[in-house]
């Protein structure tokens, strides 16, 4: 606990993990903190693993996409996604949706895992 400003201690809660990868080709970590690696499940597809595992499930994802290609626009915005029965302590399942709903590998994708 500590007082960041608001006027009284407080529990803080910090960022566990976190990760910004290319999602084309052979993907690839750009910088991340808490992820050991990303695997390439398949199209639109992806396992962030994490370096040291989370103390449970219960914890909080959020993610984000874009496919590149200039100012953003309707055509690459994607949507970044993960399903409930791929939270695991060792990391997360996510899927990158284009408005469409098709998969895709994005040229960006981020993640922020909050515990």
């Amino acid at each position: 606990k500590f007082n960041s400003g608001y006027g009284s201690a407080a529990t803080a809660y910090g960022c566990r993990a976190w990760v910004n990868f290319n999602g084309t080709g052979t993907v690839a970590i750009r910088e991340s903190g808490n992820v050991s690696s990303i695997t390439d499940v398949g199209t639109g597809n992806y396992t962030v693993n994490f370096a040291v595992n989370m103390p449970d499930v219960n914890y909080s994802c959020t993610s984000n996409a874009v496919k590149g290609g200039g100012a953003p626009s309707q055509s690459n915005s994607v949507g970044a996604y993960y399903r409930e029965d791929r939270v695991l302590v060792s990391g997360i399942e996510l899927y990158t949706v284009t408005f469409a709903g098709s998969l895709i590998d994005p040229t960006f994708v981020m993640a922020t895992i909050i515990r």
